[in-house]
């Protein structure tokens, strides 16, 4: 994840949970402290976050409809699931990790 695709990243994360997503959330958001965590997350839109917490910000990013669902998360093309129910569980899902972030934040 290089550092412009962490700050539309942040902006599309902030679209989805219909609020502007500031510096020091994603730095929450990231498990950075929060004395200096917005300085770092700004400097990592530059440069790029690390490994670790580029791994996290790809499932965290499930939540925006600009994003994938990874496929390792992706249990609704199954053969099991009837074609007709696939949309509405993908929405289902995304809502849950939306809901995950909010609870992140608070």
């Amino acid at each position: 994840m290089t550092g412009p695709e962490l700050r539309k990243l942040r902006d599309h994360l902030g679209e989805a949970l219909g609020r502007k997503l500031t510096a020091a959330d994603m730095a929450k958001l990231c498990g950075l402290p929060a004395a200096g965590g917005a300085e770092k997350l700004r400097k990592w839109e530059v440069t790029g976050p690390t490994p670790k917490v580029a791994g996290l910000l790809r499932v965290l990013a499930m939540a925006s409809e600009h994003y994938p669902i990874l496929e390792k998360f992706d249990v609704f093309d199954r053969h099991d699931v009837p074609v007709k129910e696939r949309a509405a569980r993908r929405e289902a899902f995304r809502e849950q990790i939306r809901d995950d972030v909010r609870r992140r934040l608070d």
